[in-house]
Formats: C-alpha cells, structure tokens, sequence
C-alpha cells in the first residue's frame, strides 16, 4: 500500500487557544478549508451533489457505505485515506511566533492530492482556528512541508519537490520467539464489541480492531484484503493474557459543526502488558502501529506504541 507521513510546520501570526487534545480542532478545520478549495458547486450536501463522485474533498472526507468495489469485503464503510496527527502538546495558550507540527497520513491514491492538501492548510492559516479570543485568533503560517528528512515545501519558493511514495505492507513475523509485549496507547481508542464501547482491553479484542484495519485499508487502498486466517488469529490470540494493565477510560468532548451539537469522544488510553505467543502477532501490530486503530481515526485516536525492551 503506498503510504505518507507528512510534517506541516507552522507558526502562529496570532494568538490561540486550542483544547488539549486538539483532533478534533484541526480534522474540522482542515475539512472545512479542503472544501473551500476544490468544492465547484458549493452545495450544502455532498449527496445532492452532481460532481461528488470526481471531488477530492467527497472522496476524503465524506464516508462511503457498502463500497461498490469491495462487494465481497468484510467492510461496513471504506475507510477515510488520511489520518491527522495533531501536536502532542497539552499547552492550550499560543503567543504569535510560537511554532507547532501536525503530521497527516496519506494512503493509497490520496498521495498524488498532496498538493490541494497543503493548499488547504495554508487556507487553514488564514482562517481562525480555536477559541474566539478576539479578531484573526488562531491564525498561522504554514513555513515548510517534510516527510522524513526530505524537505517537500518551504514558505519561500512554494514550490513542491514530490518524492516517491513508500510501501505499508505486512513484513514476516520475526523469527526469535517472545512472550511479554507492552502496549502504550497516546490517544484514545475507542473499539465497539457486542454493540458496547469497549472499557477493557483483552488481546483477542485488540486483535479483532487490527486486522479489521488492515483488511480494510489494504482492500480499499491496495486492492485486496490480506490471504490470512482471520478466524484462527482471533482463536490464537485468546491464549494471551493481560500481565498488567494502567489503561483507563478518557472522558473527551468535540463540537460538531456539522450536527451543530457536543459529542462525546472518550476512550481507552494509557499502557497494558500482554503474556503468551506474542510473535505471530508483531506485524499486525506494527502495520497498525503506524496507522492507527478503532473509531475516529481520522482524529489521530487510537495511536500507540510498542515497548521495544519487552517485544523480545
């Protein structure tokens, strides 16, 4: 699966106020900016839209039921092709000239847009973003675009050097056997199971969530599901067991604009030890690792890490 990390630094012009876990803040922003952008018609719904099937923003951003596609896939809904990491920082105050960074994850064909998408957050910066705190609040500047070492675009020339895309793809599982592996969930994952938001964290469970995510992505964005044993995963990992766990359930709000209402957003966060055959497990999770799993993770949920002093 072709696949993206890419870095937008910025520095505020204004000063902001931004909630702590800032997801949300900037999804909505950045949707409302990629619609200004390309959106033709203007229409209020992308469904009554005539041009909604060759528009980039229906495409991102706007969710497809039953795929056409992938009749034959497990698949409610296709998965959105991006994923926006916010800034990791807590801080909710910024003075003009303070920086700041959010990454956004491309996948598949969304790749070769980069370019509106970077045109949507420089749209971003001259909008207000955050707290009204008084006129041009929240505004900033977009100075340079990265992924990896490679500078993409810089504020000077706006000029874009594409390099070539990389490769997502399931690697063979590691050949030296373990049996502890520590999860450290950064964001809030939020898995449903029996129809229930899910509030514990057993590894079958967690299993279930990543090869949904891969099967999903791979199928929409790579064009097939993976040949595995899905069955006989999910069998296998209901032999781990949870040696420790400090995970808790994170209470978090975010307005909608689009419904014109509060919604509740919490999750499970902080870390769990699992015990047993870990090993066939470790490119599942290191696949997903790198994309996020559960609801809403378009928000940048459901981000966690691996403890590489206890994987072997």
């Amino acid at each position: 699966m072709n696949f993206g990390t890419y870095s937008f630094r910025c520095s505020f012009k204004t000063h902001a106020v931004l909630p702590e876990y800032k997801g949300s803040t900037f999804r909505g922003c950045f949707g409302r900016a990629l619609k200004q952008a390309v959106c033709v018609l203007r229409t209020r719904s992308c469904d009554d839209c005539l041009l909604s099937n060759q528009c980039l923003y229906a495409k991102v951003f706007e969710t497809l039921k039953n795929p056409p596609s992938h009749e034959s896939s497990r698949m409610a809904a296709q998965p959105h092709p991006f994923v926006i990491e916010p800034p990791e920082t807590r801080n909710t105050h910024f003075s003009p000239g303070d920086d700041f960074s959010f990454n956004i994850l491309l996948f598949g064909q969304a790749i070769e847009s980069l370019p509106y998408f970077i045109h949507a957050v420089i749209l971003m910066g001259q909008e207000s973003m955050g707290k009204r705190i008084g006129p041009n609040a929240g505004q900033f500047d977009l100075t340079s675009v990265w992924r990896g070492q490679d500078k993409l675009y810089n504020q000077d020339d706006k000029k874009l050097h594409q390099v070539p895309a990389i490769s997502l793809n399931l690697q063979p599982a590691p050949s030296n056997a373990f049996d502890r592996l520590k999860i450290q969930f950064h964001t809030p994952l939020r898995l449903k199971h029996e129809n229930r938001f899910a509030s514990e964290l057993p590894f079958h469970l967690l299993i279930r969530a990543v090869l949904r995510r891969i099967s999903s992505l791979l199928a929409c964005y790579d064009g097939a599901e993976p040949a595995l044993d899905y069955r006989g995963l999910v069998a296998d990992a209901g032999q781990v067991s949870i040696a420790e766990s400090s995970l808790h359930w994170m209470d978090w709000r975010r307005y909608s604009f689009r419904q014109r209402q509060d919604m509740q957003m919490g999750g499970i966060i902080g870390d769990v030890l699992y015990s047993g055959n870990l090993q066939p497990f470790l490119p599942f999770l290191e696949f997903c690792r790198v994309v996020h799993i559960g609801k809403q993770t378009t928000f940048g949920l459901g981000r966690f890490d691996m403890d590489p002093d206890l994987i072997f």
